[in-house]
This record gives C-alpha cells, structure tokens and sequence, in this order.
C-alpha cells in the first residue's frame, strides 16, 4: 500500500513539474563574440522583428543585441485623455505610444534625432509614404558635406535610405513641419539620441504603426516638462 502510494507521489510530482514546464514561457538569450551575455528575448519578440518581404525590399530583422522585452513594441497601461487612435511621442523618455483603447497603448521605442527635440504641442499626420524619398537638409550638407555632398541630390527609397521602410509627414496649421516619424536603417539608435533626424523606429515597427494610422491622425508631442505623463493614473487627473 506504501508503494503505490510512493509511486502515485512520484507520478504526481513528475506530472506537475511537466505542466510547470508547459507553463514556462520561453525565452532565448545570445552571447556576443566578446562573451556578453544579452538580455532574454522571447520567441514572440524575436518573430516580430524577423526579416521579411515588405513587396518592394526584402526588411532585414533587427539584429539580436538591438533587442530587448523593454524595447519591443508592447501594449501598456497609458492613462492619457487622448481619443483611440491619437499619437503621443514621448521624445525625451525614446517611447511613442499609440492610444488603443481607455487607458490602454501601444507603445514603440524610437530614436530621437536633433530635430525631434523641436517640435512640442500638437499637430497631424497630413500624408505618410512607404519607402520614401529623402533629401539631406541645407544643415545636414553644411555640418557633413563630405558625408551628404554625394546625395544632395536626393536618395530613392531604400533599404539604405535614412528614412527606412515609412514615414510619416506632420503638418500644424496646413503647413509642414518637416517633422518626421520614421524607420531607419541603423537600428541601434533606437532607444537613444542622435545628431540628426527626427523620430525614428525599427523598419518593423515603422511598418506596424504606419498600417494603424490615417492621414489626418492626432499626434502630441510632449515637452521634456511633460515626460513621462500618462504612464501612472494620477496623470489623467492633472
């Protein structure tokens, strides 16, 4: 009687450890070749920033090191007092969330350019482009001609182009900003600040947000004063 009862023990222990294990949610790591150990990623993260064909350019994923669970576009908690559907970029904090429902976002990590810092208040998507044209700045030529001389001219769209996969083009009172969100094609200035550019995201997620978007869209950008706002709920009530 001892027996079975140790047995129907062990059987038991083994079958919870099995659905422990089922309940396990995988992760995979990656080690650098100078032996850094990277952040987890889970399956999920890693398959949302896979390579894949976009029709005209076949999108490179986002290489392993560039990739964390903080930095993948995620869903959050975002009690702003904004409509569904508005953009709010979050410059100083490297985060844009689009508004997805009461107190709910889904939030991207970005990369801000000299030029993201200059623009705060509102204003709206007027139109937005699937692999852009790009035309250095008279600034840009200025500081780096010998970088930007050779494509004063222009660049096609491109998996090279500095405005990646999608752009999207805010105007304020029917005038451009040259306010920018865009992808990009140096993926480890996302998630920091650089010298040049505007907003700019994975091409993935350049991508994702551009297909949940329309011409006319609200989009708020907060002042350094301001960020951070809307991540608590006493946010809303201020």
């Amino acid at each position: 009687m001892i027996g079975k009862r140790i047995v129907k023990l062990v059987a038991g222990l083994a079958l919870a450890g099995v659905l422990a294990a089922c309940e396990t949610v995988p992760t995979e790591t990656a080690v650098t070749s100078n032996g850094e150990v990277l952040p987890f990623v889970s399956p999920r993260t890693l398959s949302m920033y896979r390579e894949f064909d976009d029709g005209q350019f076949v999108v490179p994923a986002v290489p392993r090191q560039y990739l964390s669970e903080e930095v993948a576009r995620q869903y959050v908690p975002y009690y702003s007092p904004y409509a569904e559907g508005t953009i709010v970029v979050d410059p100083y904090a490297f985060k844009l969330y689009l508004i997805s429902g009461p107190n709910e976002a889904m939030r991207y990590s970005v990369g801000v350019g000299k030029a993201g810092f200059g623009l705060t208040g509102e204003a709206r998507v007027n139109h937005q482009k699937d692999w852009p044209y790009w035309t250095p700045t008279a600034n840009m030529l200025r500081r780096e001609p010998e970088k930007y001389g050779p494509v004063r001219g222009g660049m096609e769209g491109g998996l090279d182009n500095p405005l990646g996969a999608r752009a999207l083009y805010l105007y304020r009172g029917g005038r451009d900003t040259l306010y920018r969100i865009h992808g990009t094609p140096y993926p480890w200035t996302v998630g920091g600040q650089e010298s040049g550019g505007c907003i700019r995201m994975f091409h993935q997620d350049a991508i994702h947000l551009a297909a949940n978007v329309e011409n006319g869209t609200r989009v708020v950008i907060l002042s350094q004063s301001q960020t951070g706002m809307y991540t608590v709920a006493e946010d809303v009530a201020s």
